[in-house]
């Protein structure tokens, strides 16, 4: 099968690096990138626990591109194993079945909760977080029967959404009733994220929620915040029309467009705050949101993050931050303000119970609470990777939201 497969080594990072900051295609574009479009294997069920998956849609996250511009922190790269192949966002029929699965069978259509925690790396002596259904937050993402791997797309013995097959525990596979599609199916990994964020940090029924970035993961919060009915007013902070557009479709009482010259004076009196003028640097905003959930993770998006949030507040960072210099921190001492990390999902408090997060966003979608499948705008053969990625790094010009491979 065709696949598309990450390796680091040296010469190809640091060509990547020279010639990608000239040419940013240079990263995906070139034999000499770290990115392989190659035939290989179909991945082998590790064991009778697992099942084999068709990729029906795979789906090109943030976090991929950030791989791809090599960005990541090398604070994540142990919890990967090289060669890889890409891709987390999935949703397809099984082909295959382990003798000791009992409730899925060939033909179901499902989706991948992608995170290999101790129940799929068949750890004897599940670990704290797991015992507790915190998933995402296992200890032992480097051990058992797999290579180390935060999740299928980054360990090299699953395959990934970005080819035509994958393996799975099969805690880790979800049947998708046949009310929803294959399009909202590819969009419930990013919007078990949001949901995730959202009920680990929910708002109240007074607060304002401030959501910066009209991205997947942005759109995905302020759907995440209307499809659980919470009564709370939210504003967006949105670098396109086409962005402010959705924003609005999916719930955001007001929309602020980040333009330079006006973006902080609209923003602080959509938050009822008051912009005032330190000796020298950025404004300092007086007041501001309840909940701030940052969806981008760049050096603006964070410092505007802490100082619009109001004192007291809590700052949720879902982008993907990593080594970034310049974040002035001062808010969060001066302000006392709860900054709180969010990466993927596991298990919430929903309906007074502790239910999976990919059931909860399986069931808000049955429900009709929610349709995210407008979201995905572009679709790609794997054979075209190189307009695939070109246009999911390039939003703005090809007015692109989501963009996924059909292998």
């Amino acid at each position: 099968m065709k696949a598309l497969q990450f390796d680091y080594k040296i010469p190809n990072y640091i060509f990547s690096k020279i010639f990608g900051s000239f040419n940013p295609s240079a990263y995906w574009n070139s034999r000499l990138s770290c990115l392989r479009f190659q035939e290989q294997s179909e991945p082998e069920l590790p064991n009778e626990n697992w099942v084999k998956v068709k990729v029906k849609y795979g789906g090109i996250c943030g976090s991929d591109l950030n791989l791809l511009f090599l960005n990541d922190s090398p604070a994540t790269s142990p919890f990967v194993s090289f060669p890889f192949t890409i891709g987390h966002e999935i949703v397809g029929e099984i082909v295959e079945v382990g003798s000791q699965v009992t409730e899925l069978n060939r033909g179901d259509r499902v989706v991948i909760d992608p995170i290999l925690s101790c129940e799929s790396r068949d750890i004897e002596h599940p670990c704290p977080a797991c015992l507790k259904g915190n998933f995402s937050l296992c200890i032992y993402k480097t051990e058992g029967d797999l290579s180390p791997g935060l999740l299928i797309g980054a360990c090299r013995d699953t395959g990934g959404g970005w080819s035509s097959y994958i393996v799975a525990h099969k805690s880790q596979a979800f049947k998708l009733p046949t009310a929803v599609n294959d399009l909202n199916g590819v969009m419930i990994e990013p919007f078990s994220c949001a949901l995730h964020s959202v009920l680990r940090n929910p708002p109240s029924k007074n607060d304002t929620v401030l959501v910066i970035g009209g991205g997947v993961i942005g759109i995905c919060v302020i759907a995440a915040i209307r499809a659980l009915e919470i009564p709370c007013r939210i504003v967006a902070l949105v670098k396109h029309q086409f962005q402010a557009e959705l924003a609005v479709n999916y719930g955001a009482n007001n929309i602020i467009q980040l333009r330079k010259q006006t973006y902080v004076d609209d923003l602080t009196k959509s938050l009822n705050g008051k912009v005032l003028k330190p000796l020298f640097g950025p404004e300092v905003i007086q007041g501001g949101a309840d909940i701030v959930f940052e969806c981008v993770g760049k050096k603006q998006s964070i410092n505007d993050a802490l100082r619009f949030s109001k004192n007291g507040g809590k700052v949720v960072l879902l982008g993907l931050a990593g080594i970034i210099d310049g974040i002035d921190w001062t808010t969060v001492w001066l302000n006392e303000l709860d900054v709180k990390g969010s990466f993927a999902y596991s298990t919430e408090v929903f309906q007074g119970k502790r239910t999976r997060t990919f059931d909860i966003a399986i069931e808000l979608m049955l429900a009709g609470k929610v349709d995210l499948s407008p979201l995905v705008t572009h679709r790609f053969p794997i054979e075209d990777y190189r307009n695939a990625l070109g246009t999911a790094s390039n939003k703005k010009n090809r007015a692109a939201i989501k963009v996924v491979f059909e292998p």
